[in-house]
C-alpha cells in the first residue's frame, strides 16, 4: 500500500520502518518543525536516511498542507505519535482516510498523559488502541486494541517500551491491512465509561507524605521518566525515581515517626516514611541536574522531605 506517516519520535520511527520493512511504499512524511538547538527528530532522521520526501509542518490544517498530502496521493495516512491537532481536512484526504495511535484502552483516559494516569492511580491493566481520528481528542470509532498488564512494580518506562510501544507498531500494520482490505470493523467509543485527563505536570507530580505508601509509590511510577515525582528539602527540589514501597507490619515500626522523614540513608538507597510504610529511594535528580545514585544526594536520617 501506498502511505503517509504523520508522527515524531522513536515511536514514529519504529512505524516508519515496520511499514518500509514489508514492502509498503511511503510516499512523504510529516513531522513538526525542528526547534533551532535541538536534537534532529529520530522518524525525520530516518526518513532523511531512506530518502523519503519529508514536510516539518506547523498546521495540518492549512491549505498548502493539505494539497501536499493531496499530492502525494496515499491509500492511508499513519498517525504515529502526534502531539498536534490534525483536523478532518488533512485526515480525509488519503482514499481510505487516517488511523491513529493511542497508549490506552479508549474510551478510558483520553488525553495526553494516557500512560501516567494508570500507572498513577494504582490500576492492573491498560493498553492501545488505534483508532479514526476526529476533531474531538481521542474520540473517534475504534478499530483495533491490545490490553497489557501492568505489574505492581512497572514504572511508566518499562509499561511503554517494553509492551505498549512494541505492540502498538504491530497494531498498526494489522489495523492498515484491515482498513485498506475494507476488512475493518470500526466501533464508536461511546461516552458511558469514557474520562480524560490534562497533562502530568509539576503541580500533578509532588508527593504529599501523608498520603498512603501505595499512593506515594504509584505517584513515583506513573511520573517515571518523565515528569519525575518531587518533593523539596531545604529549599530545593528532590525527583524520585527507581523506588521500592515497603509496608509497614507493625505500629512498632513507625512509631515516632512523621511523613517525610528520612529514616534511613545507606550504602544503597535512602528510605523515607510515607503513612502505612516507606519507600526506598534508589535513584534521584536534585533541582535541574543529572540522575543520581539516592546516596549522592547528601541526605541523612531524621531529615524531612516536603516541608
Amino acid at each position: 500500500m501506498r502511505i503517509a506517516i504523520i508522527g515524531q519520535q522513536a515511536f514514529g520511527k519504529a512505524a516508519l520502518e515496520a511499514f518500509l520493512a514489508r514492502g509498503d511504499t511511503v510516499a512523504g512524511v510529516f513531522v513538526a518543525p525542528e526547534r533551532a538547538g535541538t536534537k534532529p527528530d529520530p522518524l525525520a532522521a530516518a526518513a532523511r536516511d531512506q530518502k523519503l520526501p519529508i514536510f516539518p509542518t506547523a498546521s495540518y490544517g492549512a491549505p498548502e498542507t493539505i494539497d501536499i498530502l493531496r499530492r502525494l496521493d496515499v491509500d492511508l495516512g499513519i498517525m504515529a505519535y502526534v502531539l498536534q491537532f490534525v483536523p478532518q481536512t488533512f485526515c480525509q484526504v488519503p482514499r481510505h482516510g487516517m488511523i491513529q495511535f493511542h497508549p490506552s484502552l479508549l474510551p478510558l483516559h483520553r488525553g495526553p498523559s494516557s500512560m501516567n494516569w494508570p500507572v498513577m492511580l494504582g490500576k492492573s491493566r491498560t493498553g492501545l488502541s488505534i483508532f479514526r481520528p476526529v476533531d474531538g481528542l481521542d474520540e473517534g470509532p475504534v478499530i483495533l486494541q491490545k490490553e497489557v498488564a501492568i505489574n505492581p512494580d512497572d514504572t511508566v518506562a518499562n509499561l511503554y517500551f517494553e509492551k505498549i510501544f512494541p505492540l502498538g507498531i504491530a497494531a498498526l500494520l494489522e489495523a492498515a491491512d484491515l482498513v485498506v482490505s475494507g476488512a475493518a470493523e470500526e466501533h464508536s467509543q461511546g461516552d458511558g465509561q469514557a474520562s480524560y485527563e490534562g497533562w502530568v505536570r509539576e503541580a500533578e507530580a509532588r508527593i504529599n507524605w501523608a498520603s498512603h505508601v501505595d499512593i506515594v509509590y504509584n505517584l513515583i511510577r506513573g511520573c517515571n521518566p518523565a515528569p519525575g515525582a518531587w518533593t523539596t528539602e531545604g529549599g530545593r527540589k528532590i525527583y524520585l525515581f527507581e523506588s521500592r514501597k515497603i509496608v509497614a507490619r507493625s505500629f512498632a515500626e513507625v512509631k515516632g515517626l512523621a511523613p517525610g522523614q528520612i529514616v534511613t540513608a545507606g550504602t544503597e538507597s535512602f528510605t523515607v516514611h510515607a503513612q502505612g510504610g516507606f519507600i526506598e529511594v534508589l535513584r534521584c535528580r536534585l533541582d535541574d541536574g543529572k540522575k543520581i545514585p539516592a546516596t549522592d544526594a547528601g541526605l541523612a536520617p531524621g531529615m524531612m522531605l516536603g516541608t
